[in-house]
């Protein structure tokens, strides 16, 4: 059922929807994208690894592939919780990995739209580094989405955008073409920000979701100001209030921006989503965390631009 459910959602061209798989943890509902989902388990043994992360609880072989198991309690409460006889895998696929994460129960799959998706507050989200991305209206149920990119970031850095692939680029100018970013993520915004200046491109206008790039665009683009402020976009996919394929698709619908290059960089480029992006009309869309490629994309793009 979930397979299907993950194929109807993918076929369709910017809606700005989303589905969300709601589960438990101590009573308490978490979300996560479904498209990060590969399939749910029972839990298995699993075989501890020494010197990890207090939260990776070890690995297991269900099939023909080896997971980390994330206990997800131990990490979002701190403390080691008791394993219980009907706790469930949830067995993810996203920055091409696939992790399995205990959690409690799985309550079911809500779809809904990305402007029922609340930025959460810093109080309640632990400032920017908290590892909630939305507060979800899902029924009649308060939904937190977790942020599963920082979760592994943490858990395993060398997972995540590494600048020394800036570094491997060799020496690069200065350059000032102007790049919007959409990205709801503080931890990957500001490696993201800091990858590009590295690489020499140091005028970036960062937005925390599609919606906000979006309204900044289309006052460039009624200022007829489109030319000095906007050469090249890059998205993210997954974002609250506006999602990055909707994104896409208003920019590349609109007479006056379509010729503007977008770049969809996501944790969530596979096939479907390639396949997807591309009928929006993305001009190039890659995986998180291929920093160094991005870069390399973004320079042939402009390059492609400047000679018309």
């Amino acid at each position: 059922m979930l397979e299907e459910d993950k194929r109807g959602i993918l076929l369709e061209s910017g809606t700005n929807e989303i589905e969300v798989m709601e589960f438990t943890i101590n009573d308490n509902l978490y979300g996560i994208n479904v498209a990060k989902v590969k399939e749910i388990l029972m839990p298995a043994p699993v075989k501890h690894m020494p010197h990890s992360h207090p939260a990776v609880e070890g690995i297991f072989r269900p099939r023909d592939i080896v997971l980390t198991v994330v206990d997800l309690p131990r990490y979002l409460l701190g403390v080691e919780c008791e394993k219980r006889p009907k706790d469930l895998f949830i067995v993810t696929n996203f920055n091409k990995m696939n992790i399995a994460f205990r959690v409690h129960t799985v309550v079911g799959i809500s779809r809904i739209s990305w402007q029922d998706i609340q930025k959460p507050d810093k109080t309640v989200a632990g400032g920017d580094e908290g590892v909630a991305t939305g507060i979800a209206q899902c029924g009649e149920d308060l939904v937190t989405i977790l942020d599963f990119e920082k979760i592994v970031a943490e858990i395993a850095p060398e997972t995540t955008i590494q600048l020394s692939e800036i570094d491997r680029l060799g020496h690069r100018e200065r350059r000032d073409s102007p790049i919007m970013v959409a990205e709801d993520s503080v931890l990957l915004s500001r490696m993201i920000v800091e990858a590009l200046h590295k690489s020499g491109y140091a005028n970036v206008e960062m937005f925390p979701d599609g919606r906000e790039l979006w309204k900044k665009i289309q006052t460039y683009r009624d200022e007829n100001s489109l030319q000095e402020n906007v050469a090249l976009v890059i998205t993210d996919i997954e974002m609250p209030q506006m999602d990055g394929h909707r994104l896409t698709k208003l920019i590349k619908d609109d007479e006056k921006l379509k010729k503007i290059p977008v770049i969809i960089f996501s944790s969530l480029i596979t096939e479907e989503m390639r396949r997807k992006g591309k009928e929006l009309g993305a001009d190039e869309q890659m995986s998180k965390p291929e920093i160094g490629r991005l870069v390399e994309v973004i320079d042939h793009l402009l390059l492609r631009v400047k000679k018309g």
